[in-house]
């Protein structure tokens, strides 16, 4: 029977754990590397952690180049994976009872096709939350702001500083902002001449 290769004894693997480059999804990056493994590379999320598995013999150049592809694909994955009304709403709660002690309690949570001017909405009166989906595609930490932004709105109506003070509790706030900010800055762009739709 083969050795268990977690188990087994042997050389132990070299772990460094550091902040992402801008615009990634993960709030920290673990590199672990090992001796075992020759040339392959992988990498996956972990809770807020992304883990990239890589040989041992890898130069830090190598292991920069490789950090940054690998979080470029995860990213390609994630946002290829769309969410159903039931799984938003999963979301919502798992956020508001991580971010707001689960004090926002949405009677709703669902996509909606009609908002093509904003990203969400709330109606606290009803307890409702309907997500624009412009969204759906988009990396999942900026779905998470939208519906936290939304989540925060069942608390707090308006937009002042006891508003802002509850999304500050979300590490990616002000990178999911200006995320959405480039996707309206580059549909105000003008489409050059060639690329034109018939």
């Amino acid at each position: 029977m083969p050795a268990d290769p977690l188990h087994s004894a042997g050389k132990p693997q070299r772990s460094t754990t550091s902040q992402p480059p801008s615009g990634s999804g993960a709030s920290a990056i673990e590199v672990r590397r090992s001796a075992r493994r020759r040339r392959t590379v992988s990498a996956y999320r972990e809770g807020d952690r992304t883990v990239v598995l890589i040989p041992a013999r890898m130069s830090e150049a190598e292991e920069k180049r490789w950090v940054t592809v690998m979080l470029d694909k995860l990213a390609a994955q994630e946002s290829k994976r769309v969410l159903g009304d039931t799984e938003l709403a999963e979301r919502a709660e798992r956020l508001s009872a991580q971010y707001f002690d689960g004090r926002a309690r949405p009677s709703s949570v669902r996509w909606v096709t009609n908002q093509n001017t904003r990203w969400g909405s709330c109606t606290p009166s009803e307890g409702s939350i309907r997500l624009s989906h412009r969204l759906q595609g988009m990396p999942e930490y900026v779905v998470d702001y939208v519906l936290l932004h939304e989540l925060a709105h069942l608390l707090v109506p308006g937009h002042g500083p006891r508003f802002w003070r509850l999304l500050e509790a979300y590490p990616r706030t002000e990178r999911a902002k200006g995320y959405l900010e480039g996707v309206v800055a580059a549909e105000r762009l003008p489409h050059p001449p060639g690329a034109r739709e018939e």
